[in-house]
């Protein structure tokens, strides 16, 4: 079963964490390294899990494991070989597992709740180089070839305790092509698909996003599709492309307005993930059924689209779901 089905037909509206990264930065942690979160889960796993902790206590439905930067690849140029890799692989989703688990295990925070899911977070190639191109998607590379680079990761973390995959901020339909492939070989698995876009239209790399969306509604197993690591203002005009052609629930969790300059390590632009709120109460209008924050949003911004969904809740019943 589609694991967003309970809390969408519970709640109308399923929520998602918010950043990972960027919010241990936030924390004092020293992201300027290549291996970008993935470096915490070496030098402080506790911090990751107070993050975890905190996006639970503000209302996530769904907390993500710090694997979207993890590779055999990136390990590797640390020195680190593959059994040592897998066991960081594995610690990933077993940190975020044993914080919801223990969060759970306290009747106060099953009031009004249903039991958080854990998704395994798979970042696209360009993650791993470290270089801004996940955000381009050019990487000149064949879906074989994604596949080949994919594979193993998702083999070590497919055995793990995870309740759905997160292939996210995918900046090309090939690359989607190819995670999907991946994820047939495992036929039980389950994921969310959801790309990174450059304007209301195309994905970072260009591709029309209704290509995207006709990708998925093919898959039997990906359980909803959508868009992160997108500017806010992009969310509206993508859904109304989207929200008449998608078989599966529809997910946004755009960042927060800002950019990044892999040049010079840092963000750019003005924060708006204020208006995460006001603007979340309209995309789910559009059809929306899955919302969180991306890069830059934090526990405080999870809690205001957490309350909204309580107080739309008590003004209409819940969502009818139609996928």
């Amino acid at each position: 079963m589609n694991p967003f089905i309970p809390f969408i037909k519970q709640y109308g509206v399923a929520i998602l964490d918010g950043a990972l990264a960027t919010e241990l930065e936030r924390r004092g942690a020293d992201l300027n390294d290549p291996l970008w979160s993935s470096k915490i889960l070496l030098e402080n796993p506790a911090l990751i899990q107070e993050v975890h902790l905190d996006y639970l206590r503000a209302g996530a439905d769904v907390i993500t494991t710090t694997s979207y930067q993890t590779t055999f690849e990136g390990l590797a140029k640390r020195g680190i070989g593959r059994p040592e890799a897998e066991v960081i692989f594995e610690k990933s989703v077993a940190l975020a597992c044993q914080v919801r688990d223990s969060f759970w295990a306290k009747p106060a925070n099953r009031a009004g709740r249903m039991r958080p899911l854990v998704a395994i977070s798979i970042g696209p190639f360009g993650a791993s180089l470290a270089d801004g191109s996940e955000y381009r998607g050019d990487y000149g590379l064949t879906k074989t070839e994604l596949m080949v680079f994919h594979q193993p990761r998702f083999d070590v973390l497919a055995q793990t305790g995870g309740d759905i995959f997160a292939f996210e901020t995918i900046p090309s339909l090939l690359e989607a092509e190819a995670l999907v492939a991946v994820l047939q070989t495992w036929p039980e698995k389950q994921a969310w698909l959801s790309f990174s876009c450059r304007n209301e239209a195309e994905t970072s790399f260009g591709d029309p996003i209704q290509a995207c969306i006709r990708l998925a509604n093919d898959a039997p197993q990906i359980a909803a599709v959508g868009f992160n690591c997108t500017a806010p203002e992009y969310i509206g005009g993508l859904l109304k492309r989207c929200a008449s052609i998608a078989k599966k629930p529809l997910l946004a969790y755009p960042n927060s307005g800002e950019k990044w300059d892999a040049w010079n390590h840092c963000w750019t632009g003005e924060s708006r993930s204020k208006e995460l709120p006001l603007r979340a109460g309209e995309w789910m209008k559009m059809g929306a059924r899955i919302l969180g924050g991306c890069c830059r949003t934090t526990p405080g911004d999870v809690a205001a689209l957490a309350g909204l969904r309580r107080n739309a809740l008590r003004v209409t019943p819940p969502i009818s779901e139609k996928h």
